[in-house]
């Protein structure tokens, strides 16, 4: 049996048996049939509860004449990922603000969610980042192929006819890497930044923690930061006309 968080074996008490049997109806078997939902899965679910929670808070709370402190936070994170968008993506850059602004608010909180005693950083799971990867990638090359068509093929291939074989082997490479990239970045922060708050508050549960507490969120608001930006940075690159 895995080690399970209070929440993890709370959903699994209550739900494991739907979720193994869901399970094996795709063919699919569970390693622990008592225990299907894993840490990291129920931190995602943990996750996206809040953040419903939040918007129905915040949606229910809007005002246009005495907006509160959480509608203000919203709006002043909305007009900072717009402005970024405007410059970095350009052109009708408004249509990709919902997935950019729904992937930063859920990597931030998952990233925020390992500072709670008693749960996990999601985003320390690799299998987390990789999704997240995984959707930015897919999403990209979506719009990109919807923007342009089949002429978005030709940035695979490069100037020089001669050379196409070779462009287009070093233009797969690099695009796949950047779901290594965006994963390793995210997986290996917060990872770390976990086993260290951990390590310490194991050694000095007083006082000392404090600092690496601080440090751990330092570094989830830059990590949210950065995927958020290489993100708009790859929808630019995909959907930018040439000039």
């Amino acid at each position: 049996m895995p080690h399970q968080l209070w929440f993890t074996e709370l959903l699994n008490h209550y739900l494991g048996g739907l979720v193994t049997a869901m399970l094996r109806l795709f063919g699919i078997e569970p390693q622990y049939a008592s225990a299907p939902i894993s840490n990291a899965v129920a931190m995602e679910l943990l996750v996206f509860a809040l953040l419903v929670l939040f918007f129905l808070i915040v949606r229910a709370r809007l005002s246009v004449e005495n907006p509160g402190g959480s509608q203000h936070i919203v709006e002043m994170l909305q007009d900072y990922i717009s402005n970024q968008a405007s410059e970095i993506i350009g052109h009708d850059y408004k249509r990709f603000i919902p997935y950019v602004m729904a992937l930063g608010y859920f990597i931030l909180v998952s990233n925020l969610l390992g500072l709670i005693p008693g749960f996990e950083s999601p985003t320390a799971n690799v299998v987390v980042p990789l999704g997240c990867a995984l959707c930015t990638f897919v999403y990209y090359q979506f719009h990109g192929i919807r923007q342009h068509g089949v002429h978005y093929i030709k940035q695979f291939l490069g100037p020089v006819p001669l050379l196409i074989p070779l462009m287009l082997l070093i233009e797969l490479v690099s695009h796949l890497a950047r779901i290594l990239s965006l994963t390793v970045r995210l997986y290996a922060n917060m990872f770390a930044g976990d086993m260290v708050t951990l390590a310490f508050f194991s050694l000095v549960p007083i006082l000392v923690p404090v600092a690496f507490l601080g440090l751990h969120l330092g570094v989830a608001i830059i990590q949210t930061f950065i995927f958020v930006m290489l993100t708009m940075v790859y929808l630019g690159g995909a959907v930018g006309e040439e000039h």
